[in-house]
């Protein structure tokens, strides 16, 4: 017996459940629960083999083959609603996903302490608005894969360091229900001149929408609605 979390669409497609328990062999693979799905759960099957929802076995995104041991973490993840002279810093505070809002002031002054080289910061603000695709919107609830999401965006983080000749990048994005105006994520990426903090900036908030498991649902006057932004 295997325990699968759900997120998203597909908490929707199962009833509205958070987990499903299902009957699954020690040493059997990825494909032996997507067969298991096609019969319980159609839709949710048909879902993963379009390749709309992807299989994840101890937060790694699995393939069909992987293996599956008991004990093993298996969630099912819809699309993606991620130097030198610098003082010690806890990487936690660089890379957070919190429910409570954001100081902006708090955040650069975070990120222009690691080192007195930064002459250029690049930032970027996601915030709630009240329209999406021609509906309006009351209200955003942001739901993530706790531990999968933290791990994904200081992968990003990491990643920026090495890809890019920047000093800092710091990533926050916020979680639970967001009213119309309020704060989402906040990316601030800190070098020696602009031209790089605008590319580690711009590169660090398409990579969270694809690789980080964090979804958005959207409240509506006509219901809501789960947003697929990169299917």
């Amino acid at each position: 017996m295997v325990t699968i979390k759900l997120f998203g669409m597909t908490k929707l497609l199962a009833g509205n459940q958070g987990s499903l328990s299902l009957a699954l062999a020690n040493g059997r693979r990825v494909k032996d629960l997507v067969e298991l799905l096609d019969g319980s759960y159609p839709a949710i099957g048909e879902l993963i083999h379009k390749k709309k929802v992807l299989v994840s076995v101890n937060q790694e995104i699995a393939h069909e083959g992987t293996e599956i041991k008991d004990g093993d973490e298996i969630a099912l993840l819809p699309p993606f609603a991620g130097g030198s002279g610098m003082e010690p810093i806890d990487e936690s505070q660089l890379v957070r996903v919190q429910r409570e809002n954001f100081s902006i002031d708090r955040e650069l002054d975070r990120v222009k302490s690691r080192s007195k080289r930064i002459g250029g910061i690049a930032t970027f603000l996601g915030i709630a608005r009240d329209r999406s695709k021609g509906r309006d919107v009351d209200s955003i609830t942001f739901e993530h894969y706790e531990g999968m999401a933290e791990k994904k965006l200081r992968e990003i983080r990491e990643r920026g360091l090495k890809d890019f000749d920047i000093l800092e990048l710091l990533i926050i994005h916020r979680y639970g229900e967001i009213t119309i105006g309020e704060n989402i994520v906040l990316i601030i990426a800190g070098a020696e001149h602009r031209a790089e903090a605008f590319r580690a900036c711009e590169w660090a908030i398409s990579e969270l929408k694809q690789i980080t498991p964090i979804w958005k649902l959207e409240h509506t006057p006509e219901g809501e609605v789960w947003v697929e932004e990169h299917p």
